[in-house]
Formats: C-alpha cells, structure tokens, sequence
C-alpha cells in the first residue's frame, strides 16, 4: 500500500545498513514507525528526516513497518537549530508530542500546533517560555484533558475561584476547599495566574506571537502543568525538560 502525506520527525530511532528509523508524525497516518535511506547527507530524503523538517512523504506499507520511498522538504526550519534555547524549546515540543500522541491516530489539531509553535519559536527574539507554556496547555487541550478554569470543578461555582486543585482537573471555589482536608497539589491562585491560563486555553498559539509573562507567573505555571502533566497523562520528567530546566537554573 503507498500513500502521500506531510509530516514531522518526532525523532530518529536508530541506523541499520544506510537506512534511518525515525518516527513520523503524518498528517494521515497519525505518528508512525518509518525507514528511510539518508546514504547521500544531501539528498531529497535526507533532508526531509532531518529535525524541525515540515515534509511530504511517500510511503509504502510494509509487513511490520512504513518505509519512505521518497521525500521532499516543505519548510526547514533552519533558525531552530541556529539558537541553543530556541533548539531545547523545540526538542521538548517534540518529545511531549511524542509522549501526548496515540500510535496510527490522526490528529489535525496537534499537527497545525507544531507547525504552528516552529513558525513562532523560529521568529521570537526572547522570551521562549512563555511560548512553551502555551503550547503545552494547548497541547493537553487537543488531546482531551484541558483544566476546568471557568467554573468550580466541585460545585459549578463561578465566584469566588482562588485555588487550582490538580486532582480534581481544574480550579475551585474558596467554600470547596475549606471542604477539602489534603493540602497536596492544591495551588492558591492570583488573577494574573488564571487570566494567562485562560488567555492560553481560550485563544490559538498564534495569538501568544507578542506576549511575555513575567518571570514569577512562568515558573508558578510550571510547576502547576507538570504536576497536572503528571497526574493527568501519567507523563514524567522529559529528557528534554531536565536539560531545558538545568540550562535556565532551575
């Protein structure tokens, strides 16, 4: 079976006997297991396996695998790999899509996201976190798990929402948490901290081209979406993450 669809390298897998293993976020296919040969560094193929590479591939479906019977590059993000920051950002995008995607599932949404977060990452002179911190809320939200910000995830109330409870998937009214006896992954909110959460989750990534949080509401952001990260998707440290956060101190 061959088909044609665009894609992403999420990562490169291993190398056998001139062929590449890598897996492919197609727009057709979902995130998928392919070889391809990259004998000759600057060939078609090549470039298109190579990372934060929009492409178009040709696949054929084998017994066990999809191999690339050709490719070309759509968009080469080349400024990505030019800045040490911009680079980490990107690798953590990939290995959270990664880690978010289901295998040989479509998923349009997620797909426009990256291409969407490497066409503002590329241009963004400073301030990338705040980048990253979009994409990952709108990451969660395409996959089914956005927060409740609007309104108490106990009792519906839209007053009086002063804490975020990561167990209960949202935010809650000061009443429910006077209920609540646990003091653990519960966070006290300020206006600022919600009114970025709901700016992220309510608008596209797009709309965050010219927006910088302060330094405090990032890092308390953070921690709040690692933790519901954690507890919601059962997905830990990344790789990525570690060295994203030991390059900015933290």
């Amino acid at each position: 079976m061959y088909t044609d669809t665009e894609g992403i390298i999420l990562k490169h897998i291993r190398a056998v006997n001139g062929r590449k293993m890598v897996l492919l976020f197609s727009k057709k296919l979902g995130k998928i297991s392919a070889a391809g040969s990259y004998e000759k560094s600057k060939s078609k193929v090549a470039l298109a396996l190579r990372p934060f590479t929009h492409g178009r591939y040709n696949l054929f479906k084998g017994r066990d695998v999809y191999n690339i019977n050709s490719a070309e590059v759509i968009k080469a993000y080349y400024g990505i790999g030019e800045d040490v920051e911009k680079y980490m950002c990107a690798s953590f995008v990939l290995e959270l899509t990664e880690r978010l995607l289901p295998e040989n599932a479509q998923s349009p949404e997620m797909f426009k996201l990256v291409l969407d977060f490497f066409d503002l990452i590329e241009l963004r002179k400073k301030k990338h976190m705040t980048l990253l911190m979009a994409y990952q809320l709108k990451a969660i939200q395409c996959m089914g798990f956005a927060p409740e910000i609007g309104r108490c995830v106990c009792c519906g109330n839209k007053e009086k929402l002063e804490f975020f409870d990561v167990k209960e998937g949202g935010m809650i009214c000061a009443d429910c948490r006077n209920n609540i006896t646990r003091h653990e992954l519960i966070y006290t909110m300020d206006f600022d901290i919600i009114n970025a959460l709901c700016y992220f989750l309510g608008n596209n990534l797009k709309s965050v081209e010219h927006i910088a949080l302060d330094d405090k509401i990032l890092e308390r952001l953070k921690d709040i979406v690692k933790e519901y990260r954690i507890y919601h998707l059962s997905i830990m440290e990344l790789k990525s993450e570690e060295v994203l956060n030991n390059y900015n101190g933290g």
